[in-house]
């Protein structure tokens, strides 16, 4: 099976850090990413073959299901989701920016990879919880029509969770607002 990419979230670190170690003790997965983010809640995030992900997370889901917030696992994510992550997106021609929030940190994830699937877009960020109270969001890039049904898509899946926030695509950004979003 192809490469996959999973996440958990718990309200609480201790059950975060126990989770996290069931999933590296159940499959052969990489953490990406385990850290505790605001306002004192804990994702893992991690990568390997489809079923060793599922595996994982479930085991997760299953064993540690008390203070589970939500996880996902991605079958085949889009390759820009993970520069998005760390902020490493380049971005070149700007015709407009898309931003979605979400309540959790699961939900913007699952989102860019939506978006990035939908139309031909540039995810510039992800932000995943850090500094926002556990809230998230992603900006993406790309022409007006394109920035619109990406974001128009994935606010429709994650909001079927009740985890949409708030999103807005704005044609033509100033050029003071991409040098403060970059």
């Amino acid at each position: 099976m192809g490469k996959a990419i999973g996440m958990v979230e718990y309200k609480t670190v201790s059950s975060g850090v126990t989770a996290a170690d069931a999933m590296v003790k159940t499959s052969d997965v990489e953490i990406i990413e385990a850290q505790t983010v605001c306002p004192g809640k804990y994702i893992a995030v991690i990568s390997g073959d489809l079923s060793a992900v599922k595996a994982a997370v479930e085991a997760a889901k299953v064993n540690h299901g008390t203070h589970l917030i939500n996880s996902f696992v991605l079958g085949n994510p889009h390759q820009s989701i993970f520069p998005a992550i760390y902020g490493a997106a380049e971005v070149a021609n700007v015709s407009a920016l898309g931003i979605l929030e979400t309540y959790d940190a699961s939900s913007v994830i699952v989102a860019a990879d939506i978006a990035a699937k939908t139309a031909i877009v540039t995810l510039i960020e992800l932000r995943i919880a850090r500094g926002m109270c556990g809230k998230s969001y992603l900006m993406l890039t790309g022409e007006v029509a394109a920035v619109e049904s990406a974001i128009e898509k994935a606010k429709r899946e994650i909001g079927e969770a009740g985890m949409f926030l708030d999103s807005s695509v704005i044609a033509n950004p100033d050029g003071k607002i991409w040098r403060a979003v970059l």
